[in-house]
């Protein structure tokens, strides 16, 4: 059975993951395409609905991002968001145009609850704004079902062709019924069932891959983290003993962590996996020596990665297929998935090398987001434990020591990292935070310990709420924690004699510092 799919065409929005993110709440698969992907293909697709995304331009500029108008004759329901819904009245004929007072954040709104899309919703509601042009006359044969005191077109509707605009962003949280407008039009307009549910997407996984697999041989990069831990089990139900398991402790792990990453998965753990542990700490620390660049590091890591897999196939003869723990995010971040800049290589996607000596890669986890992930681990059986362990990137401690990558920096951040984990968790606080962790920045200030001046290093804290990892705000740990981990720290790591805390959201900044 073909799976019911809702597409999301980004026009550079911020928000373009989140868009998807919302529509997969409804049970509803949802994937991202940039605006220049072809009509054509969007036809061979016949996705039950198309959303477009905001973007920063203003569309009645000639170098603007656009679409075919063609779009809208598809008979596909279409709701356009912010710039979607401008673009979408400018090319059907309504009236685009600079706004004389700009709206921006929570504004309240209007809406007409006879709209299919409004159902249910408070004809007075609070919604987030973000825009400097406006539409002051909507398309013909378009009527409005919104409009604010500054916005007299803060939603329009063709209900004959199916095509809606609004001009808020129901994406974001700080949209009161969002996610009730957005259930509204995949659901109601757009008619789909609702029946994209995990236990489902576990089941036709491993269907899959034992049809992909055959009688081949499978090798799964295994990190310990939640992603390669989902996919390493995922693949260990599917294939058996297919399947060999090669855990790389590049030196750039969490204090301890190779050791507990063995416990769990190797020959004494839980799992009936061919679990082969890799010591390459010195290989990865001689490859980064000097590398200050993010990307560059990165790509090294991914590269030497790849390498270390490559010779452990051949010690165990031929293998057909590689496994890895990618993720929809991992995707989207970086620039395969939408209209997005590049935001960062990852090293499971952008910073493979050009050759892999694998007939090819198996990715099971490419199509969820991270809650999602968390969600197939608990169909799998996986103890809870692991499902919710803290993530942690690929890259491992080389993108959270800024600058070059030693082994004795790595030690300073990994006890640094140690402690703040243990009163976070000591103060009930490690599973209502997102994520947090130590990092350790290439800023090395004057200090005094023991009356003697010190010249040493500063140890970042960082600590988000989130609940999709796509946009964060700073925690507000209590000041209590905090002072016990900077006392801590300063007196326990050595070459370390200042403590800050990160106040800065995603966006501007990223979860990770590199």
């Amino acid at each position: 059975m073909k799976r019911e799919t809702v597409i999301v065409l980004d026009f550079g929005g911020q928000y373009n993951q989140l868009v998807a993110r919302r529509v997969r709440e409804c049970n509803v698969y949802c994937e991202i395409y940039s605006y220049k992907t072809d009509i054509e293909k969007i036809k061979a697709m016949n996705p039950k609905g198309i959303i477009l995304t905001g973007g920063p331009n203003s569309c009645f500029e000639t170098d603007s991002p656009t679409y075919s108008k063609e779009l809208f004759e598809l008979g596909i329901p279409v709701l356009g968001l912010c710039y979607g819904a401008q673009l979408m009245m400018h090319l059907l004929g309504g009236k685009v145009e600079k706004a004389p007072i700009r709206e921006y954040g929570k504004i309240e709104v209007q809406v007409d609850t006879n709209s299919a899309l409004f159902k249910n919703v408070s004809p007075t509601t609070i919604c987030w704004m973000s825009h400097n042009d406006y539409i002051s006359n909507a398309a013909l044969d378009f009527s409005t079902t919104a409009h604010t005191a500054d916005c007299p077109v803060a939603a329009a509707e063709n209900v004959n062709k199916n095509l809606y605009a609004i001009q808020f962003h129901p994406e974001v949280l700080h949209t009161v019924e969002g996610t009730k407008i957005l259930s509204n039009f995949v659901m109601n307009v757009c008619g789909c069932a609702g029946d994209w549910i995990m236990s489902s997407f576990v089941e036709d996984s491993i269907k899959a891959i034992r049809e992909k697999v055959g009688s081949g041989k499978v090798l799964c990069a295994l990190s310990g983290g939640v992603d390669s831990s989902v996919a390493a089990v995922l693949l260990s139900k599917a294939v058996g003993e297919q399947l060999t398991c090669v855990f790389v402790d590049h030196g750039l792990l969490r204090k301890n962590e190779g050791d507990e990453v063995e416990e769990v998965f190797g020959p004494n753990g839980s799992y009936d996996l061919n679990f082969i542990r890799v010591n390459a700490q010195e290989r990865f620390y001689e490859k980064l020596a000097a590398i200050e660049e993010p990307e560059r590091k990165r790509k090294i890591i991914g590269e030497e990665f790849i390498r270390v897999f490559e010779e452990e196939a051949k010690k165990i003869g031929t293998v057909d297929f590689l496994v890895q723990g990618t993720i929809y995010p991992d995707v989207v971040e970086s620039g395969l998935g939408g209209e997005s800049a590049v935001i960062k290589s990852h090293h499971n996607v952008g910073g493979l090398p050009d050759f892999v000596d694998f007939k090819e890669i198996i990715e099971p986890l490419r199509d969820l987001f991270k809650d999602e992930v968390r969600k197939a681990g608990l169909e799998l059986g996986i103890p809870e434990n692991l499902v919710f362990r803290q993530p942690f990137p690929g890259p491992g401690l080389g993108i959270r020591i800024i600058g070059d990558v030693t082994a004795e920096k790595v030690e300073m951040v990994q006890e640094a990292d140690a402690i703040y984990r243990e009163e976070i968790a000591n103060a009930g606080l490690d599973r209502s935070i997102g994520q947090y962790f130590a990092a350790l920045t290439n800023m090395r200030s004057v200090g005094v310990m023991g009356d003697e001046r010190t010249y040493d290093y500063a140890i970042a804290l960082r600590a988000v709420n989130t609940v999709d990892f796509m946009t964060a705000e700073a925690a507000q740990i209590p000041w209590d924690v905090l002072g016990k981990v900077t006392s801590r720290i300063v007196n326990e790591v050595k070459h370390v004699n200042r403590v800050l805390y990160d106040c800065t959201g995603k966006p501007p900044g990223t979860i990770e510092f590199e």
